[in-house]
């Protein structure tokens, strides 16, 4: 098997140029590829491990990876996939954003010895003249084909600004650098960039008379349809200080039952003849499947004592069974049960004082994050979705105080089955 096939059994592959030659060349060459990321956050969310992942199975069958941070590109922003014109970051903010996502890549690369390349399009593209730019990159471009990308297509309606009509020509423009200083030959990229990624074959074609390739991973949602890496909390990011280890877990852990095995083949190097035994299981087994997938997921974005910490911490609140030893071999998950530990739980500190006052529940629960705003912890209260301890909650104004501390001084607030927030007091 080639690297193509593993991408295509495992499900990342939506379009390709030319399939045949493509599997033939990526099993028979070794090649370099890249793929883009703009550094409009300080981290990269869920909804950028298909790429990451993608260029991890590049790099396990010896293809060297070029991760591109969009510096350059981020100061005109992106148009693809969105129905109004992003906000336009500074030259600061997008620096600092760029050298954030460079650390986190290297996470899950390896970059020594140029096993890797982590470059910055900054680098070339701030540095170019307009004119000669129009003149040398512009005139290969038709207006009506860019057009017709369905990146521009979807703004039309609301509005497509010039600044972001060049972005195509940028990235085009990327393609042929890395391919003319990096001899790179492939751009992979989510599904929405397929009009873009085409535009950078041609003009590298029409520069150079060379072939260059792209594939196009699916846009994922889940089968709710609802979007990757999205939670009452907000986005699930991979930098362990937005999102913490134990709430990534807990993302993974609560994967809807149809969605465990395509995210096991996506988001996991388990091999495929155990991941598709998972079809066959149902109730308990299902459910171990689905902590295979959250320890070796948070496993691969921040390490294996991470994931300990976040299996130990979940044991605890949520009774896990241990995984049954002829279930995920491969797996490093633990095989039996472990006392439970609740340090990875998010804990806030209240003090002696503001416990014998008393906290109204609805004013608390909101305050702690459990929920959004006080309407909806009046909303679950009411419900009978909330818990100090164990007891239901009665009453949304009901007082949570001292009374409700347990022999290690906490109070382990809960919303619905999975979602814990503990309330420790300091004197």
């Amino acid at each position: 098997m080639s690297v193509y096939d593993t991408l295509a059994e495992r499900g990342f592959i939506e379009q390709v140029t030319d399939e045949a030659l493509v599997r033939d060349m990526l099993a028979q060459h070794t090649i370099t590829c890249y793929i883009g990321f703009d550094p409009t956050a300080t981290s990269l969310h869920i909804g950028s491990l298909v790429p990451i992942m993608s260029l991890v199975h590049m790099q396990r069958e010896k293809h060297r990876p070029i991760a591109l941070v969009g510096g350059g590109t981020a100061l005109i922003g992106d148009p693809s996939g969105k129905s109004e014109m992003r906000r336009i970051l500074t030259r600061d903010e997008i620096d600092a954003n760029a050298e954030a996502i460079k650390r986190q890549l290297a996470r899950y690369i390896d970059f020594s010895d140029e096993k890797a390349l982590l470059l910055n399009n900054a680098d070339w593209l701030t540095e170019l003249n307009y004119i000669e730019f129009l003149r040398d990159i512009g005139r290969h471009f038709s207006v009506n084909r860019m057009l017709s990308a369905e990146s521009y297509r979807m703004r039309m309606e609301a509005g497509l600004n010039f600044i972001e009509f060049n972005y195509m020509l940028l990235q085009s423009y990327d393609f042929y650098y890395l391919n003319t200083h990096y001899g790179c030959t492939f751009q992979m990229g989510g599904n929405d960039q397929w009009g873009n990624i085409v535009a950078g074959i041609d003009l590298t074609r029409r520069l150079e008379e060379t072939r260059v390739y792209g594939i196009t991973f699916p846009l994922l949602t889940t089968a709710q349809g609802h979007k990757m890496g999205k939670t009452e909390k907000g986005t699930v990011w991979l930098d362990a200080a937005l999102t913490s280890p134990y709430d990534y877990f807990q993302y993974w852990i609560n994967t809807e039952d149809a969605d465990v095995e395509r995210f096991l083949a996506l988001f996991t190097f388990l091999p495929m003849e155990e991941i598709r035994v998972v079809r066959t299981l149902v109730d308990a087994e299902l459910n171990m499947a689905k902590s295979v997938l959250a320890f070796e997921a948070t496993k691969i974005t921040h390490d294996e004592e991470a994931a300990l910490s976040a299996w130990q911490a979940s044991a605890a609140a949520f009774n896990l069974q241990p995984v049954a030893s002829n279930l995920f071999p491969s797996s490093s998950i633990p095989r039996r049960a472990i006392t439970g530990d609740l340090s990875a739980i998010t804990t806030i500190n209240k003090s002696r004082q503001e416990l014998e006052r008393g906290i109204a529940a609805f004013e608390l629960f909101a305050e702690v994050g459990l929920c959004s705003s006080r309407g909806e912890a009046r909303r679950l209260i009411t419900q009978g979705g909330a818990y100090a301890n164990g007891t239901t909650i009665g009453r949304f104004d009901e007082t949570v105080g001292i009374e409700q501390l347990d022999d290690c001084g906490e109070i382990r607030l809960r919303k619905g089955k999975k979602n814990y927030v503990i309330i420790k007091m300091i004197e």
